[in-house]
């Protein structure tokens, strides 16, 4: 086996993983977490709460 094969196995291994990724991030089972994580920056913070805080 030369070194070009073992590249090529690797290409075709990585490729396989990004195309799981790809299927992993856009099944139905995720889209509830990413749209609550969309969401996220534009709900309000909840307010702060001064326990344990010491500032002089």
């Amino acid at each position: 086996m030369d070194i070009g094969t073992v590249r090529g196995l690797i290409t075709a291994a990585l490729f396989i993983a990004f195309l799981a990724l790809v299927f992993w991030a856009y099944s139905r089972r995720r889209k509830a977490d990413f749209d609550e994580l969309a969401r996220m920056p534009l709900e309000d913070d909840p307010p702060a709460t001064d326990s344990g805080s010491k500032t002089p």
